[in-house]
């Protein structure tokens, strides 16, 4: 939506729109055409700049010699399609459970987008398998630093689960990461604490239920314990300056979210 409707773009994606199909894209479009509330700029900010910081921050681990790039929770994350680095400069490892990637696959298979040679899919199904694992067997060094991003995941994730990830990331000196979170209740105005319940409420409907949302004075304190030596938290306030003209424009970082930098 964010490619449809707003100028100009946080975020420009050129294969977003590809990788849906043209009956999803024409949906998308008559959407667009019946107006455009402010709980969907809410979410249409959100996304779109996890994403934009994100990839401002892999450039960034680039230019300090990172050469492998780790997208967790890849879903329909389109960056491996129109990465501008060529293999001896970047590999992109895209994580999934084995079913998301197969339904990402069949979608690029539809569209005719190819399948670049700087990408490994590795499919986790984390019951019966870990992270280290799978990704050593797709190819991933873990002798030498990566960079991840790990966007709209940790909400679905139990504590134990996070911080288990955030430590094998942490493991190795030079890796980086890229993360969002939802914020704990206790941190937010009341307005800020409906907003939070009720857009749980709605995944929770939809078979997707919160397991976490973080408090950040201790998720600091957790990054910090597990090795990452340097944390910088983003929160809405320095979004919307960063990125939105303060949060004075069409589209506005909600408060009940923020993003997270961590370097071991």
């Amino acid at each position: 939506m964010h490619q449809l409707l707003d100028t100009p773009r946080v975020f420009d994606d050129p294969v977003a729109l590809r990788i849906l199909g043209p009956r999803q894209r024409d949906a998308l479009r008559r959407e667009a055409c019946r107006g455009d509330g402010p709980l969907a700029r809410g979410l249409r900010a959100g996304m779109v700049a996890r994403s934009r910081i994100a990839e401002d921050a892999l450039r960034d681990a680039i230019g300090r010699g990172i050469r492998q790039y780790v997208v967790l929770g890849a879903g329909l994350d389109t960056f491996a399609y129109r990465n501008p680095y060529p293999a001896s400069a970047l590999q992109v490892f895209e994580v999934d459970h084995p079913s998301t990637q197969a339904w990402k696959r069949r979608l690029l298979r539809d569209a005719q987008i190819p399948l670049p040679a700087t990408l490994r899919f590795v499919p986790v199904d984390f019951e019966t398998q870990t992270l280290a694992e799978r990704l050593r067997e797709g190819g991933y060094r873990s002798d030498e630093p990566a960079f991840f991003s790990w966007l709209g995941v940790t909400m679905y994730l139990r504590r134990e689960s996070l911080l288990s990830t955030l430590g094998f990331i942490a493991s190795t000196p030079g890796n980086s990461v890229v993360l969002d979170h939802v914020l704990a209740p206790s941190v937010l105005g009341p307005l800020d604490r409906l907003s939070l319940k009720l857009i749980a409420w709605r995944c929770a409907r939809l078979g997707e239920p919160w397991l976490s949302c973080l408090e950040p004075h201790a998720l600091q304190r957790d990054l910090e314990s597990l090795g990452f030596r340097s944390v910088e938290q983003l929160q809405a306030e320095d979004i919307n300056a960063l990125l939105f003209d303060g949060g004075r424009g069409k589209l506005k970082f909600r408060r009940i979210a923020q993003l997270v930098k961590a370097q071991a």
